[in-house]
């Protein structure tokens, strides 16, 4: 039987945020190779792509996936390093990624869209201004003026999610590579943990239940769990710093977050441009006093959703009239649009964990001989 040994691992998306990083995880399987998905298209100028990958959480049965995102940078100059997985002191450990000026090592794993293993080929700032490669992301010239064309080689063409131990990705960290992890660093922000979390509590985004694919991601061939295990495994809490002693880190910040709903192409900057809240069938589990008590709690759930929604609406009609008033600058304009953006996806995804939440609730179906007798 498989032996798993995770100090934590379901406390980590919970904690405060200058906590998260802080706790190491290692267990004795590691993750499952890399699913083929396809990036979304860029919502506008100024997000950058953070690549997909596999997190761990006890309670949510092992390995989840939590998707790619465009997110707007922190700060001007700021690249992403993605997460990796990587064996040491006997297991597999999660390094987290972090915003830095450059990118710094990332295990070596050719996450795709730019990220191939070393580096970043996905796009650069100039002058202020980030600038697209049209041959690493999914850009649209109408949406994205900064495009520019250069083809560039992926490092390795493997799937492998995680570096060292059997079968891992055999990449060590250059001496750039070691320097841009003791530089200055912010941590992943805040649309980045509430992204992570969505998927903890998404069944579907567990590996024991998409067999290793990216779920809603059109993937070429699936993939097996991997099953290599560590020796002697052992949990281990520490404080660390990410890539380099001598890193700063610095708190998340609260940024425009992801586009795309239900992975549609359009963005949601307003709650009016949410798909409406349907009600979901009626339940029949063979308890109908369950049953009712389940569908108003859906009832209510929906009610408080809508109101949500139009408040939030309210308060951003009440800027908009603001701006016109003030007459306000394209600039200042675009940043407010960009704050809606953020809230509004913030609300669809606390929405959507309050209905799977509700949703784990559901009265199960009863069978036959566990119903009660009808008496005559």
């Amino acid at each position: 039987m498989r032996t798993i040994r995770v100090l934590f691992a379901s406390l980590a998306l919970a904690m405060p945020a200058t906590l998260i990083g802080q706790i190491q995880l290692s267990i004795s399987i590691g993750p499952p190779a890399l699913p083929v998905y396809e990036q979304p298209l860029c919502p506008g100028d100024g997000y950058l792509w953070t690549p997909g990958y596999w997190a761990y959480d006890e309670s949510a049965t092992g390995y989840y996936w939590v998707d790619g995102e465009w997110v707007m940078a922190p700060e001007q100059g700021l690249l992403w390093t993605p997460p990796y997985w990587g064996w040491g002191d006997g297991g597999y450990r999660f390094h987290e990624g972090y915003w830095g000026s450059e990118v710094g090592f990332y295990g070596g794993i050719n996450y795709g869209f730019g990220y191939s293993g070393s580096g970043y080929d996905g796009g650069r700032w100039d002058h202020g201004q980030f600038f697209y490669n049209r041959s690493a992301n999914n850009v649209d010239v109408a949406r994205n003026r900064n495009v520019y064309d250069t083809h560039f080689r992926s490092q390795n063409e493997s799937r492998v999610s995680f570096n060292g131990g059997s079968g891992g990705i055999e990449a060590r960290a250059s001496s750039e590579q070691e320097a841009a992890g003791r530089q200055r660093h912010v941590a992943p922000v805040a649309v980045q943990i509430e992204h992570a979390q969505t998927a903890r509590v998404s069944p579907t985004f567990r590996s024991s239940s998409n067999r290793g694919n990216q779920p809603g991601a059109v993937s070429t061939r699936p993939e097996a769990v991997n099953e290599h295990r560590a020796a002697e495994p052992r949990p281990v809490i520490e404080a660390i710093r990410p890539e380099g002693a001598g890193a700063t880190v610095e708190p998340r910040a609260e940024q425009p977050t992801r586009q795309p709903e239900n992975n549609q192409t359009r963005r949601l900057v307003h709650p009016n441009d949410l798909t409406p809240i349907a009600r979901p069938d009626p339940t029949n589990s063979g308890n109908a006093k369950a049953d009712r008590k389940y569908e108003q709690q859906q009832g209510n759930l929906i009610t408080r959703q809508n109101q949500d929604r139009q408040n939030l609406q309210q308060r951003q009609d009440s800027e908009h009239q603001q701006l016109s008033r003030q007459k306000a600058t394209d600039s200042r304009t675009q940043q407010v649009e960009q704050k809606h953006q953020q809230q509004t996806q913030q609300l669809s995804n606390r929405h959507e964990a309050q209905q799977q939440s509700l949703q784990a609730r559901q009265p199960k179906q009863q069978n036959k001989q566990d119903r009660p007798d009808k008496k005559n």
